[in-house]
């Protein structure tokens, strides 16, 4: 079973550095490992990235020379940046409205499960709700027990694991038993809000807003 993932195309061009939270935790010369969004710990050496887009410029034993969303940041060990978010989200009963970023697109913070905090772009073009496998985890979500499938990717076919996630909560929004696809290829740095959650809803776009209220 294939999963429809048209605009999967977007995430592949530098207007997404989706990183909110960066923490150092370890520091070698020329290395660093740092934890995007609470995630797992990822070791970088000068120049790697992270699939967030958090970009190690350098790191001494003592600093790290981080780029975060085209800034650079300068961490010492323990220490933390956060960012803060490109959209800008209401919320009032069944309605979200939210606001562009500079490159038109609009992005949402979710819950999934009441327990993973996940960034997501909202997408018409893709057929389901798509998290990472990380965030799966981060959810509680049994992905392996899952339905096996390939999405169709701006870079290929990927495989994935078709789920239902118990609760998807938008703003003041909360919709259950969400279809939805965890990709297992590492190339989804950004959820994607897809049609599964989008057709409960009304969507009206007025210039840079985007308003969602939620019909069933």
């Amino acid at each position: 079973m294939r999963t429809r993932h048209l605009s999967v195309a977007l995430l592949l061009f530098p207007w997404w550095a989706g990183a909110a939270d960066v923490q150092v935790i370890a520091l070698t010369n020329g290395k660093a490992t740092v934890i995007v969004d609470g995630g797992k710990p990822r070791t970088l050496s000068a120049g790697q990235s992270t699939p967030e887009g958090v970009r190690l410029v350098s790191a001494t034993s003592e600093s790290a020379v981080l780029e975060v969303q085209g800034q650079r940041r300068t961490l010492a060990l323990g220490t933390s940046y956060r960012t803060t978010a490109s959209t800008e989200t209401t919320s009032v009963g069944n309605k979200v409205v939210v606001t562009a970023d500079s490159h038109g697109h609009f992005t949402v913070n979710g819950l999934v499960n009441g327990a993973a905090s996940v960034r997501f772009l909202v997408d018409t073009g893709a057929s389901v709700v798509s998290i990472s496998i990380d965030d799966a985890r981060r959810a509680g979500i049994n992905y392996l027990a899952g339905e096996r499938g390939f999405s169709q990717t701006a870079s290929g076919i990927a495989p994935i694991y078709r789920v239902k996630l118990d609760t998807l909560k938008i703003g003041d929004i909360t919709l259950y038993n969400v279809d939805a696809a965890v990709h297992t290829s590492g190339q989804l740095p950004i959820g994607l809000l897809g049609m599964s959650f989008l057709n409960r809803m009304e969507m009206k776009r007025d210039g840079s807003m985007l308003t969602l209220t939620r019909r069933f």
